[in-house]
């Protein structure tokens, strides 16, 4: 069994997941790379073999909640450990509702990829890296999980119950190696699949709209993994005061 480091990307995608795969790759990282659609997959598959990074594909719902903990361990059946563990999925048919027309049943249907999903990745990773004395989780949400705003409810929600149950699990785990942290985006992310359906009918992106480059995103989750400073990042940085 080699002793190189695992990064597994519970929603890769070709913004942020293709930029994390590169960044920790080039770490000497090997790639687990989880999607639902196994064509796309196995696209990034080749694309990293390319550049020198060894990857697999593992398709999966993430609603699924049931079948997540299967998924880490074939994961782990096919590397031997996750040393890294990102969740950032971005649902298509994810979308805010104002708070005065939220009700049960909506919230309903977006907990399983937002808050629970989240929260059992991270269940089912956690036994191996505790044993190990060492490891790191990273949920990505969005800014309304850190402030609100009127009209955009629903989603922001079910990602602060994520963001809040990180914080306590990093004040419980650090002291045991473990890192827990959360990064939260306020912009859309360059070659993104939500930046190329907002453009599809070939309007240019409303200048109000900001756009970060996935891979600065992935430069900062690196520093997050690796400096353990913080547990939480948000992008691009709220203004002072």
């Amino acid at each position: 069994m080699t002793d190189r480091k695992t990064i597994a990307l519970f929603g890769a995608g070709t913004g942020l997941g293709s930029s994390l795969a590169m960044r920790f790759g080039r770490e000497g990282y090997r790639v687990a790379l989880v999607a639902r659609r196994a064509g796309p997959l196995d696209e990034r598959v080749a694309e990293l073999a390319q550049a020198g990074i060894e990857a697999a594909a593992f398709p999966a719902d993430l609603t699924d909640v049931d079948g997540i903990a299967p998924l880490v361990r074939s994961i782990e059946d096919r590397f031997g450990s996750i040393d890294v563990a990102v969740y950032a999925p971005v649902p298509s048919d994810a979308a805010f509702v104002p708070a005065a027309e939220l009700d049960a049943a909506r919230l309903r249907s977006m907990a399983d990829i937002f808050t629970f999903a989240p929260v059992e990745v991270s269940h089912a990773v956690l036994p191996g890296m505790l044993a190990r004395g060492d490891g790191a989780v990273v949920i990505v949400g969005g800014l309304t999980a850190v402030v609100t705003m009127p009209g955009m409810s629903g989603v922001g929600p079910l990602m602060a119950a994520a963001r809040n149950y990180v914080f306590t699990l990093n004040a419980e785990v650090a002291e045991r190696g473990v890192y827990a942290g959360t990064v939260n985006i306020g912009a859309f992310l360059d070659r993104s699949t939500g930046l190329r359906a907002m453009t599809s009918n070939g309007v240019p992106l409303d200048p109000k709209y900001l756009v970060l480059d996935p891979d600065d995103v992935a430069e900062e989750i690196w520093g997050l993994v690796t400096r353990r400073d913080r547990a939480e990042i948000i992008l691009p940085p709220l203004p002072q005061g």
